[in-house]
């Protein structure tokens, strides 16, 4: 993504967040990560041609307590969902020290941008949201709830990003010459082989890595949470929707 369009999605994103109505910043968010969304696809077929101009690399960023778990599953679904890997450090009894995401620079930048805006939003809502009920752990509570967000979010980003590559696919049918540059090759195949370059860079660069335990949480708070996901709306329609950016982790 060049350094126009990086500097259009901040400005919109910075917009998103300082918002007065959810519906205004929805407009922005949607407006950005559909931005991100295109010029992901962009970035991947003029890579196809010129391939040091994205290359595979890695960036660790530090989880701040509290729920420094959920923030890392914030950090590391939507990397997954924009075709990054990630690792998570030191991962014990409910904490994660630090995430490293693992990819192209271009969508390591787009993993980055969308993790930094959603946190802050999260934030915002988390501090707010309480258990319906007496006797629950508030803690287990906002724990369950940041869970479901995360979910939601992941959920809706690999939705929009799937729809992005289709357009791209019928664009490329209707026009042929929309393909990667001067090579023949089709969007769905350069995005594949994206994939693949960067599960096999990921396996020799971490041999042996273990598979993380799933997380078991006893708090209620998954289906707010959930819903709290759904209306940060990053897919709708036939773009990448991102609804207020609301913090997501505090």
């Amino acid at each position: 993504m060049g350094a126009d369009k990086l500097d259009r999605v901040r400005k919109l994103l910075a917009k998103a967040e300082r918002a007065a109505t959810a519906a205004e910043a929805e407009s922005y968010t949607g407006k950005a990560v559909e931005l991100m969304a295109r010029h992901g696809i962009d970035t991947a077929l003029l890579a196809a041609t010129q391939p040091r101009s994205d290359p595979i690399g890695q960036q660790r960023i530090a989880m701040q307590d509290p729920y420094s778990a959920g923030k890392a599953r914030m950090l590391a679904w939507p990397a997954a969902a924009l075709n990054c890997r990630s690792v998570l450090h030191q991962a014990w009894g409910g904490k994660v020290a630090a995430v490293t995401v693992f990819g192209h620079t271009s969508d390591r930048e787009r993993v980055e941008m969308l993790y930094t805006s959603l946190l802050l939003q999260a934030t915002a809502q988390l501090v707010r949201v309480r258990p319906p009920g007496r006797g629950e752990s508030v803690a287990a509570y906002r724990r369950s709830w940041l869970h479901g967000f995360a979910v939601e979010v992941h959920r809706r980003l690999t939705a929009a990003q799937e729809r992005a590559a289709a357009q791209a696919t019928a664009d490329e049918r209707a026009t042929p010459d929309t393909g990667a540059p001067d090579t023949g090759i089709s969007v769905a195949v350069v995005l594949a082989d994206r994939r693949d370059r960067v599960d096999r860079a990921y396996a020799a660069a971490f041999p042996g890595l273990g598979t993380a335990r799933r997380s078991t949480l006893s708090g209620t708070g998954f289906v707010a949470g959930a819903r709290a996901g759904e209306r940060a709306d990053l897919g709708r329609g036939g773009r990448l929707d991102t609804r207020p950016r609301r913090a997501v982790g505090a």
